[in-house]
């Protein structure tokens, strides 16, 4: 199954000031709402399900948190991707109880019932590959940060 993903250099922020991952998940979110790529609901059922299935990975610095909501709440398939100027903690996905310092976000937008999974294989390439990881947090402009992902998402997608 291919998912048509559209990726928007908009979505791509490098640098993003937070204090927080309610923070920085509620500055994706909303980035995507004005974007018109999720339904304004998107944003608070993001939250909760944070809330509830943390999406922090654990692996080595710098660390990644994948946020993601229903796909009946996305218009148009896409991701947003943040860098943060400082870490912020995400809780680990795997032990709720740990926190990560997480200063990679990739916030996922799928808007088909089966690309969850899917778009996450695709994402763990990015998280598996440290020196990518690296050059990513490196990135200083929406346009790097792009071209940096978009052959990960795009080169098996399409």
């Amino acid at each position: 199954m291919k998912i048509a993903l559209d990726l928007d250099k908009d979505l791509f922020i490098p640098h993003l000031e937070s204090d927080d991952s309610s923070d920085v998940i509620e500055q994706l979110s909303s980035q995507l709402y004005e974007s018109g790529y999720v339904k304004e609901e998107y944003i608070s059922a993001i939250k909760k399900r944070e809330l509830e299935y943390p999406t922090g990975l654990p692996s080595a610095s710098p660390a990644v948190a994948i946020p993601h909501a229903d796909f009946n709440l996305v218009n148009k398939t896409t991701v947003a991707v943040a860098t943060l100027s400082n870490p912020v903690n995400f809780h680990d996905m795997e032990d709720v109880k740990k926190t990560i310092p997480v200063q990679i976000v990739i916030m996922l937008a799928i808007g088909e019932p089966h690309g969850q999974v899917e778009m996450l294989q695709r994402v763990v390439g990015i998280i598996q590959d440290e020196k990518l990881r690296k050059d990513i947090l490196n990135a200083n402009t929406s346009e790097e940060l792009l071209a940096l992902i978009e052959p990960s998402l795009l080169g098996i997608l399409n």
